[in-house]
């Protein structure tokens, strides 16, 4: 894909500043600091040995509500390069990354990769970004050369080799694409209705034929969900006759726990599927704390529960299920 007007401002930017690198530091693998995981997974599979990547808001932590520590502070002070979404993901932080641009290359990534008016948008708040761009396999991977670049600006031995990551990369996460949309595509008609805690899976819906996402907060969790909004959604849960409700893994379930209690209440029948991962992949050494993993298991998730069958698991990504002792 050419490069938009805000990747090439950020490329002249970084490769300046890497003129400015040390000699002996150009040999030394780029310290990495990716706010959440789901960045830091895809800069890790591209940047290979040339980069060492950590991630700043660990698994199970809400990035809308996360507020920066002076341990915090100190990694981002550390870091070469960092990497965030957007400041309508990262809201609390979006002040500190601002301060942390005139000394540090600092890339927001939904603005370096995309025109904004190809994203989606609240619909709560016109003009303002949805910023959960990963649960659209195909959009995130996008991604994938706009990182390898930056990491180039500062390490351009390494450019070659991250090359050839990127287009390995990227054909698995077009496999995983496709078979997100396939296994989707097994809900009976009338059941592909995706009800969860927030409203971050958009993308999700748009992508792979999902009829209706509904959720009870909106697309920041900011703002405690209120009776009314429970009501509602469960009005549209009997109305739509949806088999299963799901909650978050860094969203407290209660509030779903009350959904399906008030659903109950009216005399319908209601489950909750399962948990889905939406703002933060699962723990360090699973499976789920990688991006395939994450995306994996909620498809997997909301595939069974609403009434689907899993299609097999693409050869594209043998190598990866072996690695995590997942039969194919």
């Amino acid at each position: 894909m050419p490069a938009n007007r805000h990747t090439t401002a950020m490329i002249t930017t970084l490769s300046a500043l890497a003129l400015t690198t040390p000699a002996y530091a150009q040999d030394a693998p780029l310290n990495i600091l990716a706010t959440v995981g789901m960045i830091a997974d895809v800069a890790q599979n591209v940047a290979g040995e040339c980069a060492a990547v950590s991630t700043l808001i660990g698994p199970g932590t809400d990035p809308h509500y996360f507020s920066a520590t002076p341990r915090d502070v100190d990694a981002l002070a550390r870091a070469e390069l960092i990497f965030y979404v957007d400041r309508t993901l990262e809201e609390r932080l979006a002040d500190i990354l601002d301060n942390f641009r005139d000394r540090t290359p600092t890339v927001g990534l939904a603005d370096a990769t995309f025109d904004m008016d190809t994203l989606l948008e609240d619909p709560d708040a016109p003009g303002t970004l949805d910023p959960h761009l990963w649960m659209d396999v195909s959009r995130w991977a996008r991604l994938a050369p706009v990182i390898a670049d930056s990491i180039a600006a500062q390490r351009p031995d390494c450019a070659d080799a991250m090359a050839d990551n990127v287009e390995r990369y990227a054909a698995q996460l077009d496999a995983l694409h496709s078979w997100v949309g396939d296994a989707i595509a097994t809900i009976p008609e009338g059941q592909r209705l995706l009800v969860t805690a927030h409203d971050a899976f958009y993308y999700f819906a748009d992508a792979y034929g999902i009829e209706a996402s509904e959720a009870i907060e909106g697309i920041s969790t900011a703002s405690e969900a209120s009776i009314g909004d429970i009501r509602e959604v469960a009005a549209f849960v009997i109305e739509r006759g949806v088999p299963a409700v799901f909650v978050e893994t860094t969203i407290n379930p209660r509030t779903m726990q009350a959904l399906v209690a008030e659903v109950q209440s009216q005399g319908h029948d209601v489950t909750i599927g399962g948990a889905l991962f939406s703002d933060a992949m699962g723990d360090d050494g699973t499976p789920e704390g990688t991006y395939i993993g994450m995306i994996r298991v909620n498809t997997a998730t909301v595939t069974t529960a609403l009434g689907g069958t899993l299609p097999d698991w693409p050869e594209a990504l043998a190598d990866w299920a072996q690695d995590w002792d997942i039969p194919n």
